[in-house]
């Protein structure tokens, strides 16, 4: 009895970690990456300034460059008029 309680226990537990499964990371873009060499396009982008990306890079064939991702990523529109309308 004991151990049919104590399969259905794992049984259970193993069941709900498949169900859960893995969650993908959090993208972020940072705005430095590695490229050339092989890194692909844009490269290894986990580098939060130029100095820990060439530190990285150190020892290795590549360069450091801006994330493109991030150069050129839409910008927030600003409201550049006043709605005079709205002041009375």
């Amino acid at each position: 009895m004991r151990n049919t309680k104590l399969a259905m226990l794992v049984l259970l537990a193993a069941g709900g970690a498949a169900i859960a499964g893995p969650t993908p990371a959090a993208a972020i873009d940072y705005p430095y990456c590695i490229q050339g060499g092989g890194w692909g396009v844009p490269g290894d982008c986990a580098y939060r300034s130029y100095a820990e990306c060439q530190a990285s890079l150190s020892g290795r064939y590549g360069y450091c460059n801006i994330n493109p991702r991030v150069a050129f990523a839409r910008q927030k529109h600003r409201q550049t008029h006043r709605d005079y309308d709205r002041l009375y």
